[in-house]
């Protein structure tokens, strides 16, 4: 408990002074003042000494001056193109409501800006294509996308996957679920006309990290149950969902989120059951086998930086080889945590990191390291986010709901 309270006091209640800016440090303009502007960008860039928030543009001007001035912002933009047009504004933040995020990331790299990108990336796998195949990025000296899925550049993730053979795997089921006080339902998040829902919002975490666990794309999304609106802005928005994916050579993840949970927040996980393997034992009777099951949770995958665990569990059976009466059973537990990539160890010893960096900071790291034309250590390509698309559309069309719809281009409705 006392290094979970130290965590989070020294990120969010006290956090070490911001670090001296270089010369050529880029400046970010953000769209928005949304809720995860200061754990998305404004944190994480007071200790990174390459980056710069510059300025904000919002619907109300009032609230942008006021989330400029409580945030230390120096500039603040009448509009969203004033920022994306300005010639000292390097790296784009999108924050905006999901519908937006398409048609704004658009502008964006067309002005030839790098573009740091809320995730979901897009409303539906048809912009995704569109998006990150857009023809300024085969140009020399290319703009950068990236699609703000956070967790994967945090080390206890990366370790979790170190540990998981793709090829072992049976099954997946990664889970999360926030109280229902937390989201109202006038939320912009269950808004059906900016792309809401929790597939969108939750959903899209899960099915990332199936892919990744798996090493490959589903074949089919088996089922897809969803608890949704049936009236107002909200209709045709799911708060809850289960979907369920095949994936090659029979492996099955299923994916649960939920919007209107229980009273208490729960720790959102992902267990990964690996097939049984017979472990040759010489000292067994020829007419007996012993049998390894392993399991493995990776609690917290979200927000590893506030409190994760990851458990290893191994159950070992002894069998009749003809008969398959159980003759002994016993389970042996381990666990890991790395809130560091020192503290991961092995392959990962050395990488940078610092012990009070949440995901979004190692995310920006990676970010400012891909602007830079420097190498990254961990990276997400625009192939990476259509094919995630591809999963949401597919439990969108599979629960009858039908793919989210954006904005399109040129979009008809003012954002954040």
């Amino acid at each position: 408990m006392g290094a979970f309270i130290s965590r989070i006091w020294h990120i969010f209640i006290s956090p070490a002074a911001p670090v001296p800016k270089s010369e050529n440090a880029l400046k970010f303009g953000i769209l928005g003042a949304a809720r995860i502007v200061p754990m998305g960008l404004i944190v994480p860039a007071k200790s990174h000494p390459e980056v710069i928030v510059q300025a904000i543009a919002a619907r109300d001007r009032t609230r942008a001056e006021a989330f400029a001035k409580k945030h230390g912002i120096p500039e603040v933009k009448d509009s969203y193109e004033e920022i994306i047009n300005d010639p000292t504004i390097n790296c784009i933040y999108i924050p905006l409501p999901n519908a937006f995020h398409y048609p704004w990331a658009l502008r964006a790299l067309a002005a030839g800006k790098h573009v740091l990108l809320e995730k979901p990336s897009v409303s539906n796998a048809a912009e995704a294509v569109t998006l990150f195949s857009h023809s300024s990025l085969s140009l020399p000296n290319a703009p950068v996308i990236l699609e703000g899925f956070h967790f994967q550049f945090f080390p206890s993730w990366q370790l979790f996957r170190s540990l998981i053979p793709s090829t072992e795997i049976a099954y997946v089921s990664s889970e999360s679920q926030l109280p229902a006080w937390m989201i109202k339902d006038d939320d912009i998040s269950l808004n059906y006309k900016l792309a809401g829902g929790a597939m969108m919002n939750l959903g899209v975490y899960h099915f990332a990290a199936l892919r990744l666990l798996f090493g490959s794309e589903p074949e089919e999304c088996v089922s897809c149950k969803s608890d949704s609106f049936t009236e107002g802005p909200q209709k045709g928005c799911d708060f809850r969902s289960h979907a369920t994916f095949k994936f090659p050579g029979g492996g099955i993840g299923e994916a649960k989120c939920d919007l209107k949970g229980g009273k208490m927040y729960k720790v959102d996980f992902t267990t990964v059951r690996l097939h049984d393997k017979v472990i040759p034992t010489p000292s067994l009777p020829a007419s007996q086998e012993q049998i390894k099951s392993r399991t493995l949770t990776l609690w917290g995958m979200m927000h590893g930086i506030l409190w994760h665990r990851i458990d290893i569990i191994d159950t070992f059976t002894i069998r009749d080889s003809t008969t398959k009466a159980v003759v002994k059973t016993w389970k042996e537990k381990s666990t890991r945590k790395a809130y560091t990539f020192d503290e991961a160890g092995g392959e990962f010893t050395g990488l940078k990191g610092g012990k009070d960096w949440m995901s979004f900071r190692y995310q920006l790291e990676e970010f400012v390291n891909r602007v830079k034309g420097r190498e990254t250590q961990y990276w997400i390509e625009g192939e990476e986010s259509v094919r995630t698309m591809k999963m949401v559309d597919l439990a969108y069309e599979k629960n009858g709901l039908g793919a989210r719809v954006g904005m399109g281009e040129v979009g008809g409705v003012k954002g954040q």
